[in-house]
């Protein structure tokens, strides 16, 4: 049984959680199944609309501002932090200018260093309070947002005067409070979050070029 399966089954589970009531999967061919449940939590995205373009226009502002963000989660959320950062720094669907945005889940020898030393629940909280300066933005990036490591480094962000945005799943856990903006996205299954994440993702890169579309 599927774990959204599983808490639409035994409700309880995730009591206190804001999570759309998915109808109980039908006995029906992976693919199949997989596909409907993507195009139910896709028809939710416009719901989304407002947190996603507050939380593009917090990014425009952070490099219109000549400030930097900054991008961090853990296996596919780390990858998704290395493709966005990529399409900032490179290009998305316009030509302009490099975008100035690092992820730092790249540097193996920073990330194998801070989590020998420290602990890996410091490994981005460490290279932040390294790298940052205020005005920048920090993206924390966690399908269930309760991510030790993301949270540690959200609260620096706070400290250090950056702007903090998330991107979750579920009821957004504990980084939803981290965060000037954190779009939730309502689903309990890992796969469909992360698709979702993606897309959301996608969609900042757009906004962020129309924004500054004018730069030279």
């Amino acid at each position: 049984m599927s774990f959204l399966a599983r808490h639409i089954e035994h409700p309880a589970e995730l009591a206190g959680a804001d999570i759309r009531p998915w109808p109980a999967p039908a006995r029906r061919p992976y693919f199949d199944e997989s596909l409907h449940q993507h195009r139910l939590l896709f028809q939710l995205m416009d719901s989304l609309r407002p947190q996603i373009e507050q939380a593009a226009v917090l990014m425009a502002d952070t490099l219109r501002a000549n400030r930097k963000i900054m991008l961090m989660g853990n296996g596919g959320s780390a990858a998704d932090c290395q493709h966005l950062a990529a399409e900032f720094t490179g290009r998305f669907q316009q030509e302009r200018r490099p975008l100035a945005a690092l992820a730092l889940t790249t540097d193996t020898s920073a990330l194998t260093c801070i989590g020998n030393d420290y602990g890996f629940e410091h490994v981005f909280e460490r290279q932040l309070a390294g790298l940052a300066q205020p005005g920048d933005c920090a993206v924390g990036i966690s399908t269930s947002g309760q991510s030790a490591n993301v949270l540690r480094a959200l609260e620096r962000a706070r400290t250090l005067g950056l702007t903090t945005v998330g991107l979750s799943g579920r009821d957004g856990g504990p980084m939803a409070e981290l965060c000037d903006v954190c779009v939730v996205v309502p689903h309990a299954d890992t796969a469909r979050i992360q698709e979702a994440h993606i897309f959301i993702g996608h969609c900042w890169c757009g906004l962020v070029e129309q924004s500054l579309a004018a730069l030279p």
